[in-house]
Parts: C-alpha cells; sequence; structure tokens
C-alpha cells in the first residue's frame, strides 16, 4: 500500500502531497493501477499490435512533450508512446506534479537500463522536432504560437459527461461517482455535466453519492464549495446540494471543483445532435449505450486523448 511510509513509494508520495495537496496517497494509488494494466507484456503487445509498421527502422526523433498537471502522472501515456514509438522523450514536467514521473521513470530504467538515454527532463522546450503538449484553451494559444511549425499534437480544454436515462440502480450511479469525483473532478475524464430527461428526480442520486463525503475532510475541496456555494447564493442562482457537491442546471460543460452542471433532455435523437455539437469539448460519455458508469477513469492504451492517435502520429514522423 503506497499510502503508508513503510511502502518503498511512500515518501514519494508524501512528497508529491506536500507539493499538490490534490495529490493525495488515494489519488496516486489510483493514478498507478490504472498505469500498471498498460505495461504487462501481453497489454504492450496488443498496443503494438494495432500498428503493423511500427518494427520498421526510422530515425530517432527528439519529442518534447509539455506534461498536464491536474490529476497524477497524466501525462505518462504520452512518455510510454514516445519509448514505445522509438523516439525520445524531452520532458517538461507540470509544476503541479514534477515528484511522481522521475520517481516513475527511474524504476523504469531499472526494469530496462537501456531506456537510461530515451528521455530527458528540462525547464525549456528548445527545437524540439516534434511536440505533443496538453493544456488549457489560453496555453494551447500560446503553445500553436510557438510549437506550430514543428509536428505537433496540442490538446485544449476537454471534460467528460453522462447521460442519464432514470432507470440506473444504485450500482449505476454509485459508480457515476467515481466518474464524477475521482481525482476530485480534475480531470478531463472527469463527468463535468448530467443530461438527464425532463422530470428527472436527483433524489435517487445524491442517495448513491453518500460514500463520497470523504471529501468534507479535504480542505482545498471543500473551500472551492464554500466559494462557490456562496457566489450562487449571492446571484440567486438557482441549485441542489447535499453539502459537499453542488448542482446547478447550466449550458457550459466544464465546472469548477465541487459543481456539477446538468441539462435536461426531451428525447434521445435531441441529445445525440447536442453531444455531436459539442464533440470537441467532450472527451468521453458514460452512461447507457456509451461507456459503462465507474469506467471513465479506467483509459486503455488505445483511448487516446482528444481522440488523436498518438502513436499514428509519432511513428509517421519521418
Amino acid at each position: 500500500d503506497c499510502k503508508t511510509e513503510n511502502h518503498p513509494m511512500g515518501p514519494v508520495v508524501t512528497r508529491a502531497q506536500q507539493e499538490n495537496p490534490w495529490f493525495t496517497p488515494d489519488a496516486v494509488k489510483q493514478a498507478l493501477s490504472g498505469i500498471v494494466p498498460w505495461l504487462d507484456r501481453k497489454a504492450l503487445l496488443s498496443w503494438a499490435a494495432h500498428y503493423p509498421d511500427l518494427s520498421k527502422v526510422r530515425s530517432v526523433k527528439s519529442i518534447g512533450l509539455i506534461l498536464a498537471g491536474n490529476i497524477p502522472l497524466v501525462g505518462f501515456h504520452d512518455v510510454l508512446s514516445v519509448l514505445v514509438a522509438g523516439h525520445r522523450a524531452v520532458i517538461k514536467l507540470a509544476s503541479d506534479d514534477k515528484v511522481l514521473m522521475p520517481f516513475l521513470l527511474k524504476i523504469l530504467i531499472e526494469l530496462e537500463p537501456r531506456f537510461a538515454q530515451a528521455f530527458i527532463f528540462v525547464d525549456k522546450l528548445e527545437d524540439p522536432e516534434a511536440v505533443i503538449a496538453t493544456g488549457s484553451n489560453n496555453s494551447a494559444r500560446y503553445f500553436e504560437y510557438y510549437f506550430g511549425k514543428y509536428p505537433h499534437i496540442i490538446r485544449k480544454n476537454r471534460t467528460s459527461v453522462a447521460v442519464l436515462t432514470g432507470a440506473e440502480s444504485d450500482g449505476e450511479l454509485d459508480r457515476l461517482g467515481s466518474d464524477i469525483f475521482s481525482y476530485f473532478g480534475l480531470g478531463c475524464r472527469n463527468v463535468s455535466k448530467l443530461y438527464v430527461p425532463k422530470g428527472y428526480d436527483f433524489d435517487c442520486f445524491f442517495r448513491s453519492l453518500e460514500r463520497f463525503g470523504y471529501l468534507l475532510q479535504h480542505n482545498k475541496y471543500m473551500n472551492n464549495y464554500d466559494y462557490h456555494s456562496a457566489l450562487f447564493l449571492l446571484n440567486k442562482e438557482p441549485f441542489l446540494t447535499n453539502d459537499f457537491l453542488l448542482l446547478r442546471e447550466h449550458p457550459e460543460l466544464s465546472t469548477p471543483v465541487s459543481v456539477l452542471h446538468f441539462e435536461r433532455y426531451s428525447s434521445r435523437n435531441e441529445l445525440d445532435s447536442e453531444l455531436k455539437r459539442l464533440e470537441n469539448g467532450i472527451q468521453c460519455v458514460v452512461g447507457s449505450g456509451f461507456l459503462p458508469f465507474g469506467s471513465a477513469q479506467c483509459p486503455g492504451p488505445m483511448d487516446y486523448a482528444d481522440g488523436v492517435d498518438t502513436m499514428r502520429f509519432l511513428i509517421g514522423l519521418q
């Protein structure tokens, strides 16, 4: 259990949380639990099998990686993709996540010393041969300005949504809670908005979230809750609450920490049209006919951010 100081990762997890209070031991453990299955030999071979030209000899490129720091180790998939593609990762760490990635890659070198030359950490990217950058809509404009001349993948803000029909079981709603609250809702795969049928009763929904009451003990989370609840009250904006989540009817996809939006739909056709219209801002959708509830934060190697195939991009560099 990496939450204890006796575990080899215990001191690292403690330091990561000291530098970023959102990186609780449970959050780090969840991130590691999601990464470990990718590193299974069969999983790696299965992933690589989607790219028959992966084994072709090609020149090694220096790939600049500007990593996000919203959730623990969120940039590991990009790093792994560069290594598997046979290139060299030039890594600029997020200021909020400077502890975990170096530790994890140190372990990788211990397991396979040949990777020691496959990556470096830098404070500033200078003349990379390609760039993969993840950030906000504002930082994306900065990335486009400085790195647009290089082959690149530049990711902007995205978030995830859930579609409810009113027929969900208590277990499904409980699993939806994980999609909402994992990593305190800070990830692009966290559900920040619900689509519910007209007349939907939220009583069952709120009852199913009771086990997430531990959020009341997290100061940064509850500071957000207190601030936004006060703001809504001052603005006379209607909302529902269970004392740790603020639920308001609003068209926006993205929400602040502790806030969840919802919107009502009249028909599935209307809903499908709305999701299509907003697809460039949606990372994934959970619910009946979409990803199962509880699986939003369990991506596999082929679940590329923004739907852009990172491996295909890397393999295609000449």
